[in-house]
Order: C-alpha cells, then structure tokens, then sequence
C-alpha cells in the first residue's frame, strides 16, 4: 500500500473515530427548530384561532420566535380576533345551545351546565324527543347523560353525609361524562370509548354506584381540567393511552396538546420521565420535534441543554454548519467502526508479530 493512501486512510480513521467520540454533540449540532408561523398561518386560515393562539403561544416563549417580527404580528392578530366580543359571544353561545366549542369560553358554559344537571337533562330531553318523533337516539349520549345524572345524586348525597372522597369522585366522574359528550358531539370521540361508555352506564345503572367507573373518568376528567382535553382524546386507542396521556396532561397542563401536536409518541415517552428530565427541557425539546425529544430521551438533561445551547451561538454562522452535522451524524456506525479498524489495521507495528511476507501488502 502506497504511503498517500495510508495516509488518506489515516485521515479517515481519526475522521471516524471523532465522529464517534462526539456523534451525540453532532446529533444536537443537527437539530433544527421548529418555525411555527407557517402551520399558525394554516390554523387561522381554517379559523381555528384557539388552536392558532395555543400553539403559536407555545413558542413566543423562546427568543428566537418571540423576537420574529412575523411571529409577533400574527400572534397579535389572533388575539385581536379572539377579544372581539362578537367572536366571544358566538363561542358563548355554541357551548350553551351546541353544548361544544373550541374555545375556552363556550367549553365553560357547556361543562358548567354538565355540573350542574341542566346538561345532563337537556340531554336526555332531547335524545327523548328523538325517540318519540321515531328518528336517531344517540344512545352514547343518552347513557352519557345517565351517568351525569348519577354523579349529580352521588355529589348531592356526599353534601348531605360530608363524605369528600366520594364527592371528590363524583366531580371527577362529572369531569369526564362532560368531556365525552363534548367529543360524541363534535364526532371525535374514538371507537374504544364508544364501547366503554356504554358498558360504564350499564355497570352504573346495574350496581347503582360509581365504584367500578372511577378509575376511568378520574383520567378523563385529567383531559377535561385541560385546553385541547377533546384533541387529545381522540388520539386515544384503549385505557392505557388514555392513563399515559392523563399523566402527562397532571405535568404540563394547558399546554399538553402542542406538545403532543409536536411530539407524538416521542412527547409521550419523555414526558413519563418528566421527573428526571425535567419539564421546561422536554419542552425546550419539543421545539426541535421528534428528534430533539429522541436525544434528550438519550443522552439525558445536562447533556442535551449544554450542546444545544453550544449549538445555538454556532449555528448563527448559518445552515453548513448543520448540513455537515446532520451528514456525520447520519453516518452508519459500522462504517465509523470500519473505518478505525482499517486505520489501526494499517498503521500498527506488525512487524515481528507475524511474519514479513504475510504483510508485504502493507509496505509503502
């Protein structure tokens, strides 16, 4: 082997073998933030302003959108919006008369009037008058209603007997039939809460308590407390999904939903190691998408906010510096491996270790 090529083969085994050394540095150097001014744009466009202000609002926490002029005059065009009394009057009235609404005013009428029975008996009022004029009965709604109503006797009873756990209970059952109900009448809620909202009202209306229901409304009710409780529920697929979201909903409250919206399964997984992680880094995570949340997940919190903040002043120069990371991060390692192996291979002392002609291939 000629001498140059020894030393090209030199050079692209300590080349590998940095890259190894520091492939989790590379991994936070190639990392890119996300820009949420175009999906914004997207949410006002389709006149979904609550969403628009959740999400954007997410981000106007982190200098580099709280300082984007285009960030800033699209927040305050949302939030013009939304202080419209007109705007507010309509989203009153939809939780009022509909019963559903995407915004926080018309959600408060719509579950107030749950907690206190008047929404539970229109419901069952006009599911009744359904039947009677021999059309559709939402029979989820109908068995909905029926819970609602047997948490109210429950709540009324523990005022009378000053049994707090089970008015606590009752509160919490009242929570999650409200939230249900929200999302039957939006048509977002999932199949598997269909099937599991009938079967908790025949369990109620057979044992007449709410002992066997609890456990589930008591994680319904974690979404309900919450912005965006409907959105996240529907992403559910069966009681664990839901116990896992209700988890991280107790954590990050309000703003569960952008984080799930960014993250997905990735926010989930993290968010069960909030206590070690740390919740403002999994949402300083969040804000570089699955990837980030992946690499805190594996390289940890002092690892993960020391490299990307290192990141963050070298960037500056601009996107080579993160192509070229992004390029050796993706590197297979077996390659890397291969690569060092080759260069040790080479340049080791053989001689007297095995015999000279077997490495005659070797000499310059």
């Amino acid at each position: 082997m000629t001498q140059p090529l020894k030393l090209l083969l030199l050079f692209f085994a300590t080349l590998a073998a940095g890259i190894l050394w520091q492939q989790e540095q590379l991994a936070a150097l190639a990392l890119v933030r996300i820009d949420p001014v175009p999906e914004t744009r997207i949410l006002v466009a389709d006149e979904r302003y609550a969403a628009a202000a959740d999400y954007l609002g997410f981000f106007m926490d982190y200098d580099y959108v709280r300082q984007d002029p285009a960030a800033q005059a699209l927040f305050a065009q949302i939030e013009a919006v939304r202080a419209d009394p007109l705007y507010q009057a309509d989203k009153l009235a939809e939780g009022l008369i509909q019963g559903t609404s995407d915004e926080m005013t018309g959600q408060a009428v719509g579950v107030a009037s749950d907690f206190f029975v008047i929404g539970d008996l229109r419901d069952l009022i006009h599911q009744g008058s359904q039947w009677v004029k021999d059309e559709e009965v939402d029979e989820v709604i109908a068995a909905l209603a029926g819970i609602g109503l047997a948490a109210s006797a429950a709540q009324a009873a523990s005022a009378v007997t000053t049994v707090g756990t089970v008015g606590a209970a009752a509160t919490a059952v009242k929570g999650g039939v409200s939230l249900l109900k929200l999302a039957r009448k939006a048509n977002k809620l999932p199949p598997w809460l269909v099937q599991a909202s009938r079967e908790a009202a025949e369990q109620v209306t057979r044992g007449k308590t709410l002992d066997g229901v609890q456990d589930l409304f008591v994680d319904l009710y974690s979404l309900a407390r919450h912005k965006g409780g409907i959105v996240l529920l529907g992403t559910t697929t069966d009681a664990l999904s839901l116990k896992r979201l209700a988890r991280a909903t107790d954590t990050f409250g309000d703003q569960t939903v952008t984080l799930y919206r960014l993250g997905e399964d990735a926010f989930l997984a993290t968010a069960q190691q909030a206590a070690k992680l740390g919740a403002d880094t999994i949402k300083l995570a969040a804000t570089y998408g699955q990837e980030g949340l992946r690499l805190l997940d594996r390289i940890g919190t002092l690892k993960f906010v020391k490299y990307t903040a290192r990141g963050g002043k070298l960037l500056y120069k601009g996107d080579v510096l993160r192509l070229l990371a992004h390029l050796l991060a993706e590197l297979p390692p077996w390659v890397l491996y291969l690569l060092v192996a080759a260069g040790a291979l080479v340049w080791m002392p053989w001689h007297g270790i095995v015999g000279k002609p077997a490495l005659a291939w070797l000499r310059p």
